[in-house]
C-alpha cells in the first residue's frame, strides 16, 4: 500500500508540474502576442520567461511559446482573457482570471466550482478590488530610495515585498500603477537597475478580510480548487 501511495503522490506531482508548465507557457504566449517577441522591450514577457526558468521549464519550450505568441510560427493562438467573480466561503470576495480557447467550456466549469463550495456563489466583486498595474522588482543597492524611484517612474504607490520574495543582500518592492502606465513604469525601473520579477495587471483588494484559522483553511481549499483548473490563470481573493 505504501508503494502505491508513493506512486500516486509522484503522479499527482507530475500532473501538477504539467499544469504549472502549461500555465507558464500560456502566459509567455499571451505576453508575446501583446508586446512582441523581444524580451528587452517587453517587460511582461521578460517576467514571464524568468518565472518559467525558475520553474525549470525547458528552454526549447520557452522559445517556442514566444514564437507562437508573437505569430512567428504557422500555429495561431486564440486565447481570450475571461473573468469570473464570486464569493468564496465566509463571504470572501474572489475574482478569477482565465486564459481559455473555449469560453463555452470554461464558464460552466468555473460556475460549478463556485456552486460546489460551501457558501460559494457567483456575483459581481469589482467593488471590492482596484484593477491596477503591478510591478514587483528587487535591487541590489540596499540604500536605494523606492519612494523617489516610484515618483520618477510614475507609479501611484509602493509597498515592501514579503521577506521570502527578496533575495539576500537586496531590497524588494511592489510598485502600483494605473493600467495605462504599467509599461512605462516597468521600463523606467529596469533602466534604473531594478530587476523586474513581475509586471502585470492585477486585482488588488481594497479591504482584505481577516479570518480565524479554520475558516481561512476552508477558503484556501476553495481557492486551490479554482487554481487547479487548467484554464485558470490568476485567482485574487480579498483575504489577509
Amino acid at each position: 500500500m505504501g508503494a502505491q501511495w508513493k506512486q500516486a503522490g509522484r503522479e499527482a506531482a507530475a500532473l501538477k508540474k504539467g499544469q504549472v508548465v502549461g500555465k507558464l507557457t500560456r502566459e509567455i504566449m499571451v505576453a508575446a502576442k501583446l508586446g512582441g517577441a523581444e524580451i528587452d522591450t517587453n517587460a511582461r514577457l521578460a517576467a514571464a520567461v524568468d518565472k518559467a526558468k525558475k520553474a525549470s521549464v525547458y528552454k526549447d519550450t520557452i522559445e517556442r511559446a514566444i514564437k507562437k505568441g508573437a505569430g512567428l510560427l504557422d500555429e495561431k493562438i486564440d486565447f481570450e482573457n475571461v473573468t469570473y467573480e464570486g464569493f468564496a466561503p465566509h463571504k470572501v470576495p474572489v475574482i478569477v482570471e482565465c486564459l481559455t480557447d473555449n469560453r463555452n467550456r470554461t464558464a460552466p466549469e468555473i460556475r460549478h466550482l463556485f456552486k460546489n463550495a460551501a457558501l460559494g456563489q457567483p456575483g459581481s466583486m469589482a467593488f471590492f478590488f482596484d484593477h491596477l498595474g503591478v510591478v514587483e522588482a528587487t535591487h541590489t543597492d540596499t540604500k536605494r530610495d523606492p519612494e523617489s524611484d516610484a515618483i520618477e517612474a510614475g507609479a501611484q504607490n509602493f509597498e515592501t515585498l514579503e521577506p521570502e520574495e527578496i533575495p539576500e543582500g537586496s531590497i524588494g518592492f511592489r510598485f502600483l500603477t494605473d493600467l495605462k502606465d504599467l509599461g512605462s513604469v516597468s521600463a523606467w525601473l529596469k533602466k534604473a537597475g531594478w530587476k523586474i520579477e513581475a509586471s502585470e495587471m492585477r486585482y488588488v483588494a481594497k479591504n482584505p478580510v481577516e479570518l480565524e484559522p479554520a475558516a481561512r483553511q476552508e477558503v484556501a481549499q476553495f481557492l486551490n480548487s479554482l487554481d487547479d483548473h487548467d484554464d485558470v490563470h490568476r485567482v485574487y481573493a480579498a483575504l489577509k
